[in-house]
């Protein structure tokens, strides 16, 4: 009952606030010019609220769209932790962090959401702390109770955004003219890709192993860097290295049991079928063959290629062309060939008279 009447009251205070905040009377209190910029005075303020690195806020979608929200209880105590903020609504720099928040709501700056899956799934012990998807809530008031709150404008894109982007098309250009590179630089972009994909390859790998290892033998779930496949998450959250508490049910023990005899099992498997060393070697020779032509491959090299390729079928038409003009008028003007030709019509006409 208590919390009821709580709540009543701080819905009514909040109304009050947005009433006195958005619809004052002009008469009574500061011209219309100074109105006018009174709305651009909480614009600004959210405006920079958003950008504030210390607000904790996620990506999620939002009817078919993607919005960046952030959960009430973090707005509190991160207004707590700066009220320098409230310095920049002026005259209004007293209302208090739901009263902010409903104008907020009232001059579509934000928008209350709430989580499309209210359940709890199974295999865990309580809803997400971050749902990837929301819906928009019927009640657009301030709450710290499990409330989400989306931005409606579209953020200003800072310099070093609109760089990037620009830097696409030439970064494309740049790996489409590879094979005109000079040898020394093709070397160093293979080596470094090579690198950089190698390590990342291995990162994987441990990560898998040490999770394996640990919800074998332990029981729990340990996913080092737990971030570095994720969408969204900011430079510091996706280097992090030591995961949150596992909040999952632990795994039992006969599943434990059959995933290691199936680990078991798949390492005996891979090691009967490994390639041998003459395999290796084959395998090895083709792929360096394969890095060699990509390496050594020159323009100038494929064009001189070609003009000789031209210049062979040209010279193997002629020399066909001339072998065959050169055996028929041998053959024309040969005597034997005539005088043989002039002996069989011979033969054929005394074997036809004796038939007679």
């Amino acid at each position: 009952m208590k919390k009821a009447g709580a709540e009543k009251k701080r819905a009514r205070r909040s109304s009050a606030a947005v009433k006195t905040a958005a619809g004052r009377d002009p008469a009574t209190d500061t011209p219309p010019r100074k109105q006018g910029n009174k709305k651009d005075v909480f614009q600004l303020f959210a405006e920079k609220v958003r950008d504030h690195k210390d607000l904790v806020s996620r990506w999620a979608v939002l009817q078919e769209t993607r919005v960046e929200y952030f959960r009430g209880k973090d707005f509190v105590s991160f207004l707590k932790n700066h009220p320098e903020l409230k310095d920049i609504l002026e005259s209004d720099r007293h209302l208090e962090v739901d009263d902010i928040v409903n104008v907020l709501l009232s001059k579509n700056l934000l928008v209350r959401c709430d989580r499309v899956v209210k359940t709890v799934r199974p295999g865990k012990r309580k809803l997400s702390t971050w749902p990837a998807h929301l819906e928009i809530f019927p009640e657009q008031e301030f709450s710290d109770n499990d409330a989400f709150f989306a931005w409606t404008f579209v953020n200003k894109r800072p310099l070093w955004q609109t760089l990037l982007s620009l830097s696409w098309p030439v970064l494309t250009l740049a790996i489409c003219l590879f094979p005109v590179y000079p040898h020394q630089a093709k070397l160093l972009i293979l080596y470094s890709c090579a690198g950089v994909l190698l390590l990342i390859l291995c990162l994987l790998l441990v990560r898998a192993l040490i999770f394996g290892a640990s919800w074998i033998l332990l029981g729990k779930r340990i996913w080092i860097f737990p971030n570095i496949l994720a969408e969204e998450a900011t430079l510091r959250e996706l280097f992090r290295f030591w995961p949150q508490k596992d909040e999952e049910e632990k795994p039992k023990l006969t599943a434990r049991l059959f995933y290691a005899i199936v680990a078991v099992l798949a390492i005996l498997l891979l090691r009967h079928h490994a390639p041998d060393e003459a395999a290796r070697a084959r395998y090895q020779k083709r792929v360096s063959n394969i890095i060699d032509d990509v390496l050594e491959w020159d323009p100038r090299l494929a064009l001189s290629g070609m003009m000789d390729s031209m210049q062979s079928e040209v010279n193997g038409t002629e020399t066909s062309n001339n072998v065959t003009d050169g055996g028929g008028s041998e053959k024309a003007a040969s005597p034997d060939y005539v005088e043989h030709e002039h002996d069989e019509s011979t033969e054929d006409k005394d074997l036809y008279d004796e038939k007679i």
